[in-house]
């Protein structure tokens, strides 16, 4: 007789055997034991395949399956039978971690704690036939999932499996908004408006908040019929302060700011290193140079010319690195958060760190004067710039001077003070020695050269916005710059020398389709770009070169930049396109970046430095960790972006009216981008507010054309907009054109037409490229 069917290392299905002309009956245990086993298979289908029931063993079947329903053995859900209490065949999960072999596990989205723990489930790949891709969930996704059995080889590593069915837009554990208070009541305005509506807060759920606050609340009760309610759990503030400002940044991009209990007990418990596996460079005088508002110093730097006669104007230049993985192990509580967080994001007034205080501020911090664990790389470089050789090391190292970038440039220009005047000659010409000859070597080498100055806010004591600057670009930062390219560089010739598993900081060349409509731009100002195979950067720069200086610059700079490929972390080198350089990894920033962290790991592991290396298997794990990191710098970057555009649109909102010089710094088919002069603050134009004319887009110049007039509006041009409106909430502003644009052969119809047609063609060669490039 043929047995029923059995998963791998489970107890075989029991039935009463029974008379060849009998129909057939599984037992009640046997069928308890199969719906306890078999989660995702409860139907009375599914049962009846499973024992062979047929015929008129069904009704037998059907009649037993009442029985257990009736004495409370078994509950029916749609068309499933379940154990009483089991979790549901399909739910909302969310994806909680992954372990070293790359698995990924999740959790119940939703949880009664008088269930007991909320139990494990690792996420399965399901193989599907050809052309055919399921959806694709990472790590912190919200997903829905059906509940299948385990495959073989998983028992005791998790409740059951997880087939995805739907990736979900995650429901953040708090809702952000500003509270409105009138004599009907109070209500919410979150946010996210894509995710919630307005929401009631009763008096009693108020706390001490009042109207107009920012504030965080936990929804008590969603609106099926009417709106949810909703009880505040904090009262941030104004909006237009810092605070307020950042904060809405961090819940809008869904970045991790709370550190967990976990994390904060065992960054408490660490202990300052000591000097086991080290060497001893107390001596030696590292100095950093950072920001004068710097908390953490993780990179410190000295030179001194070689003393080597067969290397005659040469200089050794060393690097030293905080040793943050002397702290961070992997897998603990404190490595699963960093990675999870991926990078620090810094706002205008506040730090959201990748690690905790006590060690990215304490115990990693190169402070001065105080004992502080490093790995140093040390470089020895020709008279022409050329590194010779190098060396890594794991040392304990003790700062001689935090001095800031305009300090230690001032010292340099003839105008030290207290603490750079006894270091001047011994430490800092020497400094400024080594990089004379390292900038040399890399004006040679040619990396891409873009002028895009930065904008900085500074900020009242109270949060607000005080005024707008643009910091000076100082030797300084050059120099600290370079030395930190050349340690990278170092790092990743090292790790791939040595065949041991690393993250690279990678950077592809422009696209084809973003060449190609490179080439229709610059040939609108009569210049051209060589079709040639080995593209190189340089390539770029003589561009920059002959427009330098001229009202084109800002124009072609910008259009420069927008050709380019964004950087991201990969485990498969590409080289770095921007720098001109074949291998580059990040190597000097682990307290607020995962990846350096990475790269050190291998440095310990390939040199023998000690404990700290990296973990078994990781050459599996790192391609979804570049992944992960990549998408985190992603946010962080959207994040610190989004609370600059608020921050200055609230401190606009009294200037309504007013009118400003700028530049077009956008065109779209929608309208023009503009760009302040005064506050580098971005806003819009409406494509409909032009004029009377019928303006049509014009890819290849980067411009607005009049159809019948020719009016152009290009890329770059300088205008005055009056500002119509500012709107703080969504840090957005909108203008009103005040200048005529220049005069311009009409575009026409049919032109118009061609245009739209050869942007959707580069559009779709675009999207074919990523395709065979596998992105």
């Amino acid at each position: 007789m043929s047995q029923p069917p059995q998963a791998a290392g489970k107890t075989r299905l029991a039935r009463k055997p029974r008379p060849i002309d009998e129909p057939a009956t599984p037992t009640r245990e046997a069928i308890l034991r199969f719906v306890s086993e078999h989660p995702g298979k409860g139907t009375k289908r599914d049962i009846a395949r499973a024992f062979e029931v047929h015929g008129e063993g069904r009704v037998v079947l059907k009649r037993i399956l009442k029985e257990l329903e009736g004495e409370g053995l078994i509950e029916r859900r749609h068309r499933r039978f379940a154990e009483p209490g089991a979790l549901p065949a399909v739910m909302a999960c969310d994806i909680v971690s992954r372990d070293r072999d790359g698995d990924l596990y999740a959790e119940p989205a939703e949880w009664d704690a008088d269930q007991g723990p909320r139990p494990r489930f690792i996420v399965v790949a399901v193989r599907r036939r050809r052309g055919e891709h399921g959806p694709s969930a990472g790590l912190g996704d919200r997903v829905l999932a059906r509940v299948v059995d385990l495959p073989d080889g998983y028992e005791g590593l998790a409740r059951a499996g997880l087939r995805v069915m739907k990736v979900l837009e995650k429901k953040p554990e708090g809702v952000l908004g500003i509270l409105r208070v009138t004599d009907g009541g109070a209500r919410l305005l979150p946010i996210s408006k894509k995710q919630y509506e307005e929401l009631v807060v009763d008096d009693a759920d108020l706390g001490t908040a009042q109207d107009g606050d920012l504030v965080s609340v936990d929804i008590i009760r969603s609106g099926r019929f009417g709106l949810g309610r909703a009880r505040v759990r904090d009262t941030i503030g104004n909006l237009r302060s810092e605070k307020a400002v950042s904060m809405i940044a961090i819940h809008a991009n869904d970045i991790p700011y709370v550190f967990p209990e976990a994390v904060i007990r065992e960054a408490d418990a660490a202990k300052p290193a000591t000097m086991a596996d080290r060497e001893d460079w107390r001596a030696l005088p590292l100095v950093t140079i950072d920001p004068p508002d710097a908390k953490d110093h993780d990179d410190a730097v000295h030179a001194v010319a070689d003393d080597d006669p067969a290397n005659a104007g040469g200089h050794v230049v060393t690097v030293a690195i905080a040793d943050v993985a002397a702290y961070v192990r992997p897998d603990s509580p404190l490595d699963r958060e960093a990675l999870k967080r991926g990078n620090s994001v810094y706002f205008p007034d506040r730090v959201i760190p990748m690690l905790p205080e006590r060690i990215s501020n304490d115990l990693c911090s190169l402070k001065e004067g105080v004992d502080r664990p490093a790995i140093a790389v040390r470089m020895v470089f020709d008279a022409e710039g050329r590194k010779k050789s190098h060396g890594f090391h794991r040392i304990m190292m003790r700062s001689a001077a935090k001095l800031s970038y305009v300090e230690a440039q001032a010292a340099i220009d003839g105008a030290p003070n207290d603490r750079t005047g006894p270091i001047l000659d011994g430490v800092l010409k020497p400094l400024w020695a080594a990089y004379d000859i390292l900038a040399a070597a890399r004006d040679a080498r040619g990396p891409l050269d873009l002028d895009l100055p930065e904008r900085k806010v500074l900020l009242k004591p109270d949060g607000t916005v005080d005024r707008i600057v643009t910091p000076e670009r100082l030797a300084a930062h050059r120099l600290i710059e370079e030395f930190m390219i050349q340690a990278n560089v170092a790092a990743a010739e090292t790790l791939e020398k040595r065949r041991t598993p690393l993250l690279y900081r990678v950077h592809d060349q422009p696209s084809l389709a973003k060449l190609e409509s490179l080439r229709e731009f610059l040939a609108t100002l009569d210049m051209k770009i060589a079709k040639q195979g080995n593209l190189q950067p340089e390539l770029f720069n003589r561009i920059l070169e002959r427009v330098e200086g001229t009202p084109q610059a800002y124009l072609v700079n910008e259009v420069v930049l927008r050709s380019q490929s964004q950087a991201e972390y990969s485990p498969v080198n590409i080289g770095h396109f921007g720098l001109n350089l074949r291998k580059y990894a990040h190597f000097t920033s682990p307290i607020r970046r995962y990846a350096d962290l990475v790269v050190h790991r291998g440095l310990i592991t390939a040199l023998g430095l000690g404990d700290g290396g990296l973990p078994d298997g990781v050459e599996e794990t790192l391609p979804r960790v570049a992944e992960d990191i990549s998408a985190a710098e992603r946010r962080a970057m959207q994040a610190e972006r989004e609370t600059i555009d608020r921050l200055i649109a609230g401190w606009l909102a009294d200037r309504v009216g007013a009118i400003f010089r700028g530049r077009i710094s956008g065109v779209t088919k929608a309208g023009l981008f503009i760009r302040l002069d005064e506050t580098g603050a971005d806003g819009f134009i409406p494509i409909s507010t032009l004029g009377a004319d019928y303006f049509a887009f014009d890819e290849a110049r980067h411009a607005l054309i009049g159809s019948r007039s020719g009016e152009t509006y290009r890329l770059g041009d300088a205008v005055e907009v009056r500002l119509i409106e500012a709107a703080p909430f969504a840090g957005a502003l909108r203008f009103e054109m005040m200048t005529e644009g220049r005069a311009g052969r009409p575009l026409g119809r049919a032109a118009a037409l061609r245009a739209a047609k050869a942007r959707k063609d580069r559009e779709r060669k675009e999207r074919m490229g990523k395709v065979r490039r596998g992105r």
